[in-house]
């Protein structure tokens, strides 16, 4: 939560993202693994908003960024961000934790534009790795 607080305001007022996010943490401190993470996910959106921006455009191509909530495209940044990119992050789970995000913070609509967006993408990647969940599942198949 304490990442998507950060990424709103460094969107919407252009503050420096390290200065937003020490003051976000000192309002509200974490555990250290906590805290490490909130770091990662801000530095990785942000490192990679162009190509998360270019995404986001590709699955909402009537939404045009400027015009997005800005709530919306940063929840959207975060979980894009977490299960297309980093990877380290199951598709579902990202989605739902982006969901939720949206039910709290978002407008009525939200959580569909975000469920919908996220979805697309996420049959979109499962259908361009066929054989991931396949190979997954054999090589857990032999381990047992």
């Amino acid at each position: 939560m304490i990442a998507l607080q950060a990424l709103y305001e460094v969107d919407s007022v252009h503050h420096d993202p390290t200065t937003v996010l020490e003051a976000r943490l000192s309002e509200k401190p974490l555990p250290p693994e906590g805290e490490a993470f909130a770091r990662a996910l801000l530095n990785g959106v942000l490192a990679h908003l162009p190509q998360l921006d270019e995404m986001i455009h590709a699955y909402a191509p009537e939404w045009p960024l400027e015009q997005m909530a800005i709530i919306d495209r940063n929840i959207l940044r975060m979980a894009i961000y977490e299960f297309a990119i980093n990877g380290e992050t199951p598709i579902k789970v990202a989605i739902n934790e982006a969901v939720e995000l949206a039910k709290i913070f978002g407008s009525d609509s939200s959580r569909r534009f975000v469920n919908g967006v996220l979805g697309t993408l996420a049959n979109q990647i499962t259908l361009s790795r066929p054989h991931s969940h396949k190979a997954t599942s054999q090589s857990k198949n032999r381990r047992s």
